[in-house]
């Protein structure tokens, strides 16, 4: 036994250790769903915080649905917002303590239904925010309703044949229309369903909090998520069907960097 209890104390000196939670992560056990996307984003976004010492400074916004969870596991401040509201609420914050790093944390049927306006208007007038938005095509937490970004076919529970053009409309493509708004200084869509793609999604993370702090205007990051639960699949089987299903509808990549001369060039930079 004092053996392997040497062992376990060579393996975890910090020369040997290769992944650590950070710090800024509570040790509550997540509730969410198995395979689902958040869990991951929320660790990029501690660690984003975390690397850039800015902990003490940061103010999180989030509101109705699955987002309104994030105040359990970072250990920020964090303010609650009514469902859609949460750009008008971190426009307040930042207007008041422009000192701050605020950003929202919202899912589709939050930022790009019922909190259209607030985020057309706040991205036009170029808050000096950050909005990270979680994209799974789906109403998760309230029972699986179709959302705004809901593929056309689509099962969900009021879509039951799937998602009628004719009926439903056309999914929206929110973050295209945004990048076009002279306020947004670097809009990105990335995804968190294997480990390159975790790696630049942190990156497009932390470079969002850059350019707040450059005072650019907003800084918008898309994560293209899966919800197993919403979609009636398995983890693996959703990570396959949001791959071959939702990424042709929303590509990844950044389409608009205000730090680089071709600002004003929405297209798909891969």
């Amino acid at each position: 036994m004092p053996e392997l209890a040497q062992k376990i104390r060579d393996i975890i000196k910090p020369e040997n250790i290769v992944y650590a939670k950070s710090p800024l992560m509570n040790d509550d056990v997540m509730h969410y769903c198995p395979g689902c996307s958040h869990g991951v984003v929320h660790r990029l976004i501690g660690e984003v915080i975390e690397e850039m010492g800015i902990q003490d400074q940061t103010i999180g916004v989030s509101p109705v649905g699955c987002a309104v969870f994030a105040y359990k596991y970072i250990d920020i401040d964090w303010h609650e917002a009514a469902h859609g509201r949460a750009p008008a609420v971190a426009t307040g914050i930042k207007r008041v303590m422009p000192e701050k790093y605020v950003f929202s944390y919202q899912g589709d049927g939050d930022l790009a239904a019922i909190g259209t306006a607030e985020t057309f208007h706040a991205v036009n007038r170029g808050e000096n925010i950050v909005m990270i938005f979680i994209n799974n095509a789906i109403y998760g937490m309230t029972g699986g309703q179709m959302a705004p970004t809901t593929l056309v076919g689509q099962v969900t529970s009021t879509t039951p044949y799937g998602r009628n053009v004719d009926l439903n409309g056309y999914p929206l493509r929110i973050t295209e229309l945004l990048a076009q708004l002279p306020g947004a200084a670097y809009v990105t869509r990335q995804s968190v369903q294997n480990a390159a793609a975790v790696r630049k999604t942190k990156k497009a993370i932390r470079k969002a909090f850059e350019i707040q702090a450059m005072k650019k205007g907003t800084a918008f990051v898309e994560v293209v998520s899966t919800c197993s639960s919403g979609w009636k699949l398995s983890p693996v089987d959703s990570n396959k069907w949001m791959e071959e299903n939702m990424f042709p509808q929303y590509p990844l990549g950044d389409l608009k960097d205000g730090t680089r001369a071709d600002a004003n060039d929405y297209s798909i930079k891969g």
